[in-house]
């Protein structure tokens, strides 16, 4: 068995400390070296490395009366870095900027019109930014985004939007610029901070004008070799594809016993293949459903299949692909500066 080198302990002490940072706030050294068990020379040694490279300062003192070294407050230097996660939907681009600990720096929305979208979107971002520069962009978008190429595999029917939009989004925005399935993201959001927090494996239906699924298992979004996995979408119902059956269009103004049946259809193959142990209901129809509808669908599906699936309401109240994307940006700042997990 190889051991770490020096560098390589360093590199993942030094992650460990932002990660808890991150995660419980300002720490003093004491409790750093009680949350990591790492000894007091490698604590100091790390807080001196991190504060050099402008990652953490000092910001008050801990303890009351208590004073010295020990007692002061460490934390991450917020404005280190900004991300920007991007909406792009049918009618509107909306943009969240935020800073490194994820705390929201600006906000933007404009309307989709006639021009095109890499200028609509890096004008949004523009306007969210308000001057800062962007460390990474994640932009979420109705369609199948192909992993190998990180760009739609085929045309969506957001208006202006043709197969060179990531490339011309990458020559106007600052920093990487990724590009991920709308649905996928809102997949994202849940597992960090929704229903699914804390959930190894679930399964998203997202459930709108448009229809579709996300897979995550053991703790990881999957995509599939061409990004297809979740098109849910696609499958025949027997009385036409999920699509017509789930969407808003079709289910709005039915009795909640019908459009529970519709969505335990839905959710079936998933359940079956997969046996994720839960099913998170998300998008208009899901959040207006909220636990009645969930409690109806797991009823269904309990007859239908033969593992336990728990259905849960999405509990994100805001956007959540913009939360998603965000989430994937502040991966992408946090991966470059701390140094990959």
């Amino acid at each position: 068995m190889r051991t770490a080198t020096p560098s390589t302990a360093r590199a993942i002490n030094d992650r460990l400390a932002l990660d808890l940072l991150l995660e419980r706030g300002p720490l003093t050294a004491p409790q750093i070296r009680t949350l990591t068990g790492l000894s007091r020379p490698t604590v100091s040694d790390l807080i001196e490395r991190l504060q050099a490279n402008g990652l953490i300062e000092a910001g008050g003192e801990d303890g009351g009366d208590r004073r010295g070294p020990n007692a002061r407050l460490y934390r991450i230097v917020a404005g280190r870095a900004h991300v920007a996660g991007v909406d792009v939907r049918r009618n509107a681009v909306t943009v969240t900027v935020a800073d490194l600990t994820g705390a929201t720096k600006g906000t933007a929305r404009r309307e989709v019109g006639a021009g095109g979208i890499p200028d609509l979107v890096a004008g949004a971002v523009a306007e969210a930014a308000g001057g800062r520069s962007l460390h990474a962009v994640a932009v979420g978008a109705p369609g199948l985004v192909d992993p190998r190429t990180g760009d739609l595999s085929r045309l969506n029917d957001v208006p202006g939007w043709r197969p060179s939009v990531l490339r011309e989004l990458r020559s106007r925005l600052d920093g990487p610029v990724v590009l991920e399935n709308e649905v996928n993201l809102a997949a994202l959001a849940e597992h960090r901070e929704g229903a699914a927090a804390g959930q190894g494996d679930f399964v998203l239906l997202w459930l709108d004008d448009g229809v579709g699924a996300a897979v995550v298992l053991d703790g990881r979004l999957r995509r599939g070799v061409s990004g297809g996995a979740g098109e849910i979408g696609f499958l025949d119902a027997g009385d036409g594809p999920l699509c017509d059956l789930v969407n808003g269009a079709a289910v709005r103004g039915r009795a909640i016993g019908e459009v529970a049946a519709r969505v335990a259809a839905a959710a079936f193959p998933a359940v079956a293949l997969l046996d994720p142990g839960l099913v998170v209901l998300a998008g208009e129809i899901g959040r207006a459903g909220g636990d009645e509808l969930a409690a109806l669908v797991a009823d269904r599906l309990a007859r239908l299949a033969p593992v336990p699936t728990q259905v849960r309401v999405t509990a994100i109240e805001d956007n959540p692909v913009l939360g998603g994307a965000v989430v994937t940006a502040l991966s992408m700042a946090r991966d470059d500066l701390f140094g990959a997990p």
